[in-house]
């Protein structure tokens, strides 16, 4: 069975290191007055009755499926599908649910889930690299359709529409069930999912349903029942590990599991004995027939939208079974797991390795050279230096610009070049100056998150009244987030954070001496080492984009950028993004944004995150085209 070593992740495989040394929503349904946000109602408004006002999960699930059985009626189609592949396949439109009129959602007949157990082996690199980006694509819906329901209910709000709590995963991910978007649904897999790394984390249940990575959204055991499987006995597929039993013991590569029922309701305890069945015995008879079972592990952060994250650690096998006295005195079935070796090193021993660094991080480094602070204090945190593997210090050797050294035409522009800013007093809000030039709304929601990308962003200014705490001057702050540059056999030099990263939260700006159109063609000449903006891809555009559930759905167009004709010289000055990677399935993006001065020839390239980044973990971004300039920057 083939596993997904360091040096064959999908994110940078046969891929060079380059190291340089009022937008409307135009979606063909109805508009609400709350700015210009859709109504969706009865596919996501309908929903919004899923959480009652008590925090029994259980209830809140149960409401959940019976919400989901009313909207989105389960139809018996199937499809023809290769035993070798994990596609969506479009399969011919089902009766439409009931929804409003002119509501115009990507409409598939939802498959049930597939029985079949099969086990994928031997993926060529390109077949890697294509399941990799099925899978980002997935978690990048999810996470845009949240983010768009969130929003939603937030202008409500402040319209005073006044509802119940929410619960924005549940329903972005029935939208996605709607439109047959839920990945993994044909064949069940036994094993590792193609696209799928060690140390690949979500923040919900419902995500991890969607990526096919674990199939319940409530129960930790995901299991085929005896009544559909070809044997007729029930075999496990996969666990989560929450810690919501008390007589769970985890010590990493060892795992002691406790088996599925015995509690009422979420009680941490136990209130009566588990019995071997469902679940339970689904995980015996993995055991008997050496089926690798797939683990998730939930962790408690102090960062993310729920405080806690879904940690995928890869393959265990269970190697023994057996009935015990619990602690609470009653029958507890406890399985044994072991790690199956040769896997890359669990996500959840990063996130320890991390937190340690936090606390220590002199300490933590063995050996190899550690350098604290490259910036010198010019970064809101210190960015790191470390490589343990050879002598070279060569990030040292230059000059750090937390920010870009802009000509003095643009520079006499930043403390005032004759436009107003907003006049708010406190935070800004939708009417606001500044909300008009981004189209009528902010880009980024309460908590700092990127809603959807968009060509061109206008943060509150020098200009503006508003004070710090604004929520549109996000990325104007800095880094929010210990950065670190690091030496590695595969890539050079490369950029990981010592933090886990929210997918859409502001990572670091990219910096160097900016020059004019006519400096560049000279140098160019010349033969300097320059990046040129124009040349990234519009990874931006990925960034919000919901066109799979709804097809009308357009890129946004507004505010405009003009053509930049700018570069970069980081020959002599920059800063830790330019040791960023290329990949051609990145997770870190480019965004332009202005703040200081109005002139959108020279924006700002500010680096967001395009998916949930695990600490530690290489941050990579897509160069574009591999040109002339790139191959400089390579040897560089």
């Amino acid at each position: 069975m083939a596993s997904l070593s360091s040096s064959s992740h999908p994110n940078f495989a046969f891929v060079p290191k380059i190291e340089p040394k009022a937008e409307p929503l135009e979606l063909d349904f109805p508009i609400s007055p709350i700015g210009r946000m859709p109504i969706l109602t009865h596919g996501i408004s309908e929903l919004t009755s899923l959480s009652p006002a008590t925090d029994n999960e259980e209830k809140l699930f149960t409401e959940y499926h019976r919400l989901f059985s009313t909207l989105f009626p389960t139809s018996g189609a199937t499809g023809s599908f290769d035993s070798t592949a994990v596609l969506a396949v479009p399969i011919p439109d089902s009766p439409a649910p009931i929804l409003p009129a002119g509501m115009a959602i990507n409409k598939r007949r939802r498959r049930d889930r597939s029985s079949e157990m099969v086990r994928i082996c031997s993926l060529r690199e390109k077949d890697r690299i294509h399941f990799r980006n099925l899978i980002r694509r997935a978690r990048i819906t999810f996470e845009s359709l949240r983010l768009l329901i969130k929003q939603v209910e937030a202008r409500e709000k402040d319209f005073g529409i006044l509802r119940k709590s929410s619960r924005p995963d549940l329903k972005a991910a029935a939208l996605m069930t709607n439109c047959d978007l839920w990945l993994n649904r044909h064949k069940r897999i036994i094993g590792s999912i193609p696209g799928i790394c060690v140390g690949d984390i979500s923040f919900f249940r419902a995500e991890l349903c969607v990526i096919g990575l674990h199939g319940h959204i409530q129960g930790g055991i995901d299991y085929v029942s005896a009544s559909r499987s070809s044997t007729g006995e029930p075999i496990a597929t996969s666990i989560v590990a929450s810690g919501g039993y008390e007589d769970d013991e985890d010590g990493g590569d060892v795992l002691i599991y406790s088996g599925h029922g015995g509690r009422e309701g979420n009680l941490h305890k136990m209130c009566v004995s588990q019995k071997l069945e469902r679940g339970n015995l689904a995980l015996e008879r993995s055991m008997r027939y050496g089926v690798e079972i797939r683990v998730v592990r939930g962790m408690k952060i102090d960062r993310g939208p729920i405080g806690k994250v879904y940690v995928y650690d890869g393959l265990y096998k269970v190697v023994d079974c057996w009935m015990d006295g619990g602690k609470s005195g009653f029958g507890v079935y406890k399985y044994k797991l072991l790690r199956i070796e040769g896997q890359d090193e669990m996500g959840s021993s990063m996130f320890k390795q991390a937190a340690s660094l936090q606390v220590s991080s002199l300490s933590a480094r063995k050996s190899g050279y550690f350098c604290n602070d490259i910036s010198m204090g010019r970064e809101s945190l210190p960015v790191s230096l470390y490589n343990d593997l050879d002598d070279d210090k060569d990030p040292l050797n230059f000059q750090y610009l937390a920010h870009p050294l802009y000509p003095p035409d643009i520079q006499n522009q930043f403390h005032g070049d004759g436009r107003r800013g907003c006049e708010c007093v406190t935070n800004c809000s939708s009417e606001c100056y500044c909300a008009a030039l981004n189209g009528g709304e902010f880009a980024y929601d309460a908590g700092g998150v990127l809603v959807r990308g968009k060509p061109l962003i206008y943060e509150c200014g020098t200009a503006c009244m508003c004070p710090p705490s604004c929520p549109n001057r996000e990325s104007q702050k800095g880094i929010r987030r210990r950065l670190e540059v690091f030496r590695s056999n595969e890539i050079g030099w490369g950029v990981r954070s010592w933090d886990l990263v929210q997918a859409g939260t502001f990572v670091c700006e990219y910096s160097g001496i900016v020059l004019t159109k006519e400096q560049t063609e000279l140098l160019s000449f010349a033969g300097e080492n320059l990046v040129h903006p124009s040349r990234f891809p519009a990874r931006w555009a990925e960034w919000g984009d919901v066109s799979d559930v709804f097809p009308n759905y357009m890129t946004p167009r507004y505010p405009l950028s003009p053509e930049l004709s700018f570069s970069l010289d980081v020959s002599r000055a920059r800063n830790l993004a330019c040791y960023l990677s290329h990949s051609c399935s990145p997770n870190v993006f480019m965004q332009f944004v202005l703040y200081d001065h109005h002139n959108p020839s020279y924006p700002h390239l500010m680096i967001f995150a395009l998916e949930n980044i695990p600490p530690l973990r290489e941050l990579s971004i897509d160069y574009g085209v591999m040109d002339e300039w790139a191959q400089k920057l390579i040897t560089m």
